[in-house]
């Protein structure tokens, strides 16, 4: 039997990996309600992608995954909370505050799957959010599920979870981070 890494088996479930330019650079806005279809049709796209992952990988603290990784540079996201609650489905995302308290977990990352590294993040972030319709709305979002927001509004803006790390901390690869008891990560 073949070892499969496990970005080598993210790449085969079409997630774009690290060094392609397109993680890198900040997505393009949607005009909505004009590219509502547009939006839609992405949208569609990435719930697929999440089912294919969800199918090879479990995820118990939740996932998501931004336009950007399935090759769209659109500011499109999708986030699988944990326990089975509804998705939550971010166009054009941008956080309008956050809190001075912080903590520190490992993530990880469709786009390097590898390895995992330990990030610091806001306990609470608000975000606004527009609607297929055009309509913004502004929601608040705590601890984990703030973690995994913020992670994919950064793929938007063209950043990975390693701009994030305090300097000097490097990512470690998923067998020692299994080893370090602190089996946070949601990917």
């Amino acid at each position: 039997m073949i070892d499969v890494r496990p970005s080598q088996e993210m790449r085969d479930l079409g997630v774009v990996q690290h060094g392609a330019g397109i993680l890198t650079e900040p997505a393009r806005a949607f005009d909505l309600p004009a590219e509502r279809g547009e939006a839609e049709r992405i949208t569609d796209e990435l719930f697929a992608a999440m089912e294919r992952i969800g199918q090879v990988h479990p995820f118990a603290k939740g996932v998501g995954i931004a336009a950007p990784q399935i090759g769209i540079a659109r500011t499109a996201a999708v986030v699988q909370p944990p326990d089975d609650a509804p998705a939550i489905i971010l166009l054009n995302p941008r956080i309008t505050t956050h809190s001075d308290e912080m903590d520190e977990q490992y993530e990880g990352c469709l786009s390097f799957f590898d390895v995992r590294g330990l990030v610091p993040r806001p306990l609470t972030i608000a975000v606004e959010t527009t609607a297929l319709t055009g309509e913004t709305a502004t929601t608040v979002y705590e601890r984990g599920l703030a973690r995994l927001i913020h992670h994919e509004i950064d793929h938007l803006e063209g950043f990975l979870y390693t701009a994030r790390m305090r300097t000097g901390v490097e990512p470690i690869p998923v067998r020692e981070y299994r080893q370090t008891g602190r089996a946070w990560a949601y990917e």
